[in-house]
């Protein structure tokens, strides 16, 4: 009969009707039946035996949005996620240099720093970091992954000077009543400086994509993204399905503003796995980052005297190009969207493009993050089958920002989750690792609770039941992938991706749900990782 295991003597979720089962019973890979233990048994004595020990087993988490590659090369750079201000920030730079042993002119590169946190509440200059490292280029990203800071040496490695423009979509810091640079970027302007950085050999960065999706997997996760796939990005991932090490199905988006070649030139990855590796399709950006007072808003940010509002990555033109190529070529298009000027700028053109073509194939559109998405324009977004995937772990990681940069009435629906639902619009929920880490728990948690970690309630008509938020890490992110046939429910046929938690989530009290803890994580039939 294969190779057969039967798990039993736990709860079981299915995700589907009857939502729970007694057994589960696994075949060379792929779910042969869902049942009681008795039937199971019976069906299949001889099958390898798993005792839960009253522990649940759920299909496996799916990330809906992430940047694996990215995560992988935080691995390792300097961690600043818990720097309080300018001073730790500086002794922790300094302490670095010290420990790494680092010589004259060898770059210190951070990650994770977060200056709404800061006693400051603000982001540094480069004269912070010129003290802390003199003789060595300086550069640290913020947590969003939008913004970062540099030093004078890295400023002058990278080219950055007073006759430097700022690119569209971007700017750069300036010294205040001057065009010197201040060592501030954000948004292209980062992104474009960052890309400069210096590389590790290949060996180094595909051990650190297999250290990634370690990490992937010990929070039950089994399908990953890659959300902004460029040359260098996909080398990488190529790389490592080529050496067959992947063991999360991994799903990359190439940069369709910058590199929109690299889907056609990758074909035999595009809609289908190969190693685990496939191209689900285009990645576009329209604005930035709420907490870094970049989304793009359709009326203005708290205390803005001048009616600032962000502003947007591309003019509407380009927008409806950039969808229109990928209805053509019939792959799905995932767009960045914050602020709700950007939601709009979105929907407008898959409107438009719609209406020019109506015969086009349905890409499932998805609208990334869309923490400031209105109410209003919900029912449009169920018109275009489109997914809105909420950033909903916002509300406590900054929550209390998000109240100061938006008012009570804003910031309070960011991710309306529970307002989708009830017009009908399916969505999905992720953590945009490497901005936080790839805890699907804490992001339950988060969606049912909808606490900031000042303790503020934000907008209680906007809580999710457990199963409500586990459906959107499950059979919805199955769906957003255009997987609902192999993935995200425990039905026979599907592939046997699983996890088993330490408690149910759906009768643990709903404050308990994200110190729930994932025992063991399984990849068609193979267990990947078990906790220690």
């Amino acid at each position: 009969m294969g190779n057969e295991t039967l798990y039993y003597n736990g709860t079981v979720l299915t995700m589907e009707e009857p939502l729970y089962a007694g057994a589960l019973l696994v075949r060379d890979g792929r779910i042969a039946a869902v049942g009681s233990e008795r039937e199971l048994s019976a069906l299949c004595p001889e099958a390898g035996r798993v005792d839960l020990k009253g522990r649940t087993l759920l299909p496996a988490f799916i990330d809906a949005h992430s940047h694996l590659t990215a995560y992988a090369s935080t691995l390792r750079l300097l961690p600043l996620q818990h720097v309080s201000g300018f001073t730790d920030l500086e002794k922790q730079l300094k302490d670095y240099c010290m420990r790494e042993k680092l010589r004259p002119g060898e770059w210190v590169i951070g990650f994770g720093y977060d200056h709404n946190s800061f006693a400051e509440k603000r982001h540094p200059d480069k004269r912070i970091l010129d003290r802390a490292c003199p003789q060595n280029p300086v550069l640290i990203s913020h947590a969003s992954g939008h913004m970062g800071v540099m030093n004078t040496l890295a400023l002058k490695e990278l080219g950055v000077t007073a006759a430097t423009p700022d690119p569209d979509g971007g700017v750069i810091g300036r010294m205040e009543g001057s065009r010197e640079p201040s060592g501030y970027a954000e948004e292209t302007a980062f992104i474009r400086l960052s890309a400069q950085m210096p590389q590790p050999s290949l060996d180094e960065l595909c051990k650190g994509l297999e250290k990634a999706q370690q990490a992937y997997l010990s929070y039950g996760i089994t399908t990953v993204q890659d959300g902004l796939t460029k040359p260098g990005e996909w080398a990488l991932l190529s790389e490592l399905a080529r050496r067959d090490r992947f063991q999360v199905d991994t799903v990359s988006y190439v940069d369709e503003r910058g590199h929109p070649a690299l889907l056609e030139e990758n074909r035999m990855y595009v809609g289908q796995y190969r190693n685990h590796l496939k191209i689900g399709g285009y990645k576009i950006f329209l604005d930035g980052s709420p907490q870094g007072r970049t989304a793009w808003m359709s009326a203005p940010y708290e205390q803005a005297a001048d009616g600032y509002r962000g502003y947007p990555v591309c003019q509407d033109g380009e927008v409806e190009q950039l969808v229109r190529q990928a209805c053509r070529e019939g792959v799905q298009l995932l767009a960045h969207c914050n602020g709700d000027a950007a939601a709009e700028q979105y929907l407008r053109a898959c409107e438009r493009v719609r209406g020019e073509y109506p015969a086009l194939p349905d890409i499932r559109p998805v609208m990334i993050h869309a923490q400031l998405l209105r109410r209003d324009q919900l029912p449009r977004l169920r018109r275009l089958s489109m997914l809105p995937s909420f950033f909903v772990a916002h509300v406590y990681y900054w929550g209390d920002v998000h109240l100061e940069n938006f008012g009570r009435e804003r910031a309070g629906y960011i991710s309306p989750a529970a307002s989708a639902l009830r017009a009908g619009v399916r969505f999905t929920f992720h953590q945009d690792t490497p901005v936080l880490p790839p805890d699907m728990l804490t992001t339950l948690w988060c969606a049912v609770q909808r606490k900031t970690k000042g303790g503020r309630q934000l907008a209680e008509s906007e809580c999710l039941t457990p199963l409500q938020a586990l459906r959107a890490v499950t059979i919805n992110g199955a769906y957003q992938y255009f997987e609902e046939k192999e993935k995200g429910s425990l039905r026979p046929g599907k592939k046997a991706d699983l996890v088993i938690l330490d408690r149910n989530p759906l009768t643990v009290p709903k404050d308990e749900l994200r110190a729930i803890q994932v025992t063991e994580t399984i990849k068609e039939g193979v267990s990947v990782y078990r906790a220690g």
